[in-house]
C-alpha cells in the first residue's frame, strides 16, 4: 500500500484544500445531525413528526440539539488513522490499513468505557476528547468487527454478510488523499471497510464513495467523478451492483422533481450501494446544501447514514463556506472537528517539516505517536 508523491501546494492550493477538508468533515456530521432524530422512521412517520416538510431544520436527538452518531465518531478515527500513518511512514512502518484497524480499535474503545484513560499515552489526543464517548446506535457489525483484535482483510473479512453502509459512511477521509492515484484511494477504503462490513457491496460501496469524494476534492464536478468511479470500479470483481446502482442515481436525476419516495427508491434495501445512489442523487439534484441534505434525510431509509455521505459529498464539492452557519452552530463536537480537519489539512501538505528526517515537532509526535 503506498501512494503517489503529493502535489505541489502553492498558498492558494493550501487555502483551498483546507476549505475542502474542513467542508466534507462537517458534511459528515451536520448530515448525520440532521438524520439521527429520524434515522429508524419512515417518511410518513417523519411527515406526522416533524409537518408536511419533514426534516427541515435540527432537532433533538440524544437528549440535544445537533447530535452526531457513530458515523461522525469513525469518521473523526478514519482522520486521526491517516493521519498516524502518515507519521508512521518515517519509521520504514507504512501499512495504512493497519494504522486504520488502530484507530477504529480507539474507537470501539470509548464505546466499552465511560472515559478517556490517561494512561493510555499512545492514544493521542482524539481520544482523550470526553465527547467521543457516548454510544450512539452503533449497528452491530461494528462492535462485532472491532470486539478482538484481529484485523479483518479483504481475503479474511470480517462479518462476511454484512452489506450496510456504516464502512461508507466512514470512508470520505480517503478521499482528502489528494496527492494519492485513485485506485489507491479505492483499494485503501476496501481493506478498510473488510475490518466490519466484509461483504463485498459494502467494500465496493466504500471504495467508490471514497472515489467520488476524491475527485471532488481535486476540483472535479460531481457528474465528472462518478464516471470517474464507474470507470474506476469497471475493473473490480463483483462490481456491478454497486456500478448499477450508481447508474440508478444518474438516470433519476433526469426523472423530474426530486421526492422522498425517489430517494426511498434508490436506496432500496438499505445496503450499502443503495445508500451510496440515494447520496449521490441528492447532491446532485438539491438546490444547494440545506436542499439536498433535507432530501437525504426524509425517506423511509437509514437518515443518518444517507445524511452523512451526502454531507460528504457536498462539502467535498463545495467547501465549508457552503455549509449552513446556523446548523454549524449547534453541531456537536464542532470545535474538535475543526481541529483535526485542519490538522491533516496540515500533515498532508507540510507533513515533513513536522515530523521528516531534517527535524520534528514534539508536539506534533505528542498528538499522533508512533507507537499506536
Amino acid at each position: 500500500m503506498g501512494g503517489a508523491a503529493g502535489p505541489v501546494w502553492g498558498r492558494r492550493e493550501q487555502q483551498d484544500f483546507r476549505s475542502r477538508v474542513r467542508g466534507t468533515l462537517l458534511g459528515v456530521a451536520v448530515g448525520d445531525a440532521l438524520g439521527a432524530p429520524v434515522d429508524a422512521m419512515t417518511a410518513e412517520g417523519i411527515r406526522e413528526a416533524h409537518g408536511a416538510d419533514g426534516v427541515t431544520d435540527l432537532a433533538p436527538a440524544y437528549g440535544r440539539r445537533g447530535a452526531v452518531t457513530h458515523h461522525t465518531q469513525l469518521t473523526l478515527f478514519s482522520v486521526d488513522g491517516l493521519i498516524r500513518a502518515q507519521v508512521r511512514r518515517d519509521t520504514g512502518a507504512w501499512h495504512p490499513p493497519t494504522d486504520l484497524h488502530r484507530a477504529y480499535l480507539r474507537w470501539a474503545t470509548t464505546q466499552r468505557d465511560w472515559g478517556p484513560d490517561e494512561r493510555r499515552k499512545d492514544d493521542g489526543w482524539l481520544a482523550r476528547e470526553e465527547w467521543l464517548y457516548a454510544r450512539r446506535a452503533p449497528a452491530r457489525p461494528l462492535l462485532l468487527g472491532l470486539g478482538d483484535e484481529i484485523m479483518g482483510t479483504l481475503e479474511a473479512p470480517k462479518n462476511p454478510g454484512a452489506a450496510g453502509p456504516e464502512a461508507a459512511a466512514r470512508s470520505a477521509p480517503f478521499g482528502l488523499l489528494v496527492g494519492w492515484e485513485p485506485q489507491l484511494v479505492a483499494q485503501l477504503a476496501l481493506e478498510c471497510a473488510a475490518q466490519t462490513h466484509g461483504h463485498p457491496v459494502a467494500c465496493l460501496a466504500a471504495g467508490g464513495y471514497a472515489v467520488i469524494v476524491h475527485a471532488l476534492a481535486r476540483g472535479e464536478s460531481l457528474d465528472t467523478a462518478v464516471q470517474r468511479t464507474l470507470a474506476l470500479l469497471a475493473a473490480r470483481p463483483g462490481h456491478q451492483p454497486v456500478s448499477d446502482a450508481l447508474q440508478h442515481a444518474l438516470g433519476a436525476v433526469r426523472q423530474g422533481m426530486p421526492t422522498p419516495e425517489r430517494v426511498t427508491e434508490l436506496v432500496g434495501s438499505a445496503t450499502a450501494e443503495g445508500l451510496l445512489a440515494a447520496a449521490v442523487y441528492c447532491a446532485l439534484v438539491g438546490e444547494d446544501v440545506r436542499h439536498g441534505l433535507c432530501l437525504a434525510v426524509n425517506h423511509d431509509g437509514p437518515s443518518a447514514a444517507a445524511g452523512a455521505l451526502t454531507g460528504g459529498l457536498l462539502g467535498a464539492l463545495h467547501g465549508e463556506t457552503a455549509l449552513p452557519p446556523a446548523w454549524l452552530a449547534e453541531l456537536e463536537g464542532r470545535p474538535t472537528l475543526l481541529e483535526l480537519a485542519d490538522d491533516f489539512a496540515m500533515e498532508m501538505t507540510q507533513g515533513p517539516a513536522l515530523h521528516g528526517p531534517a527535524g520534528s515537532s514534539p508536539a506534533w509526535l505528542a498528538r499522533y505517536p508512533r507507537g499506536a
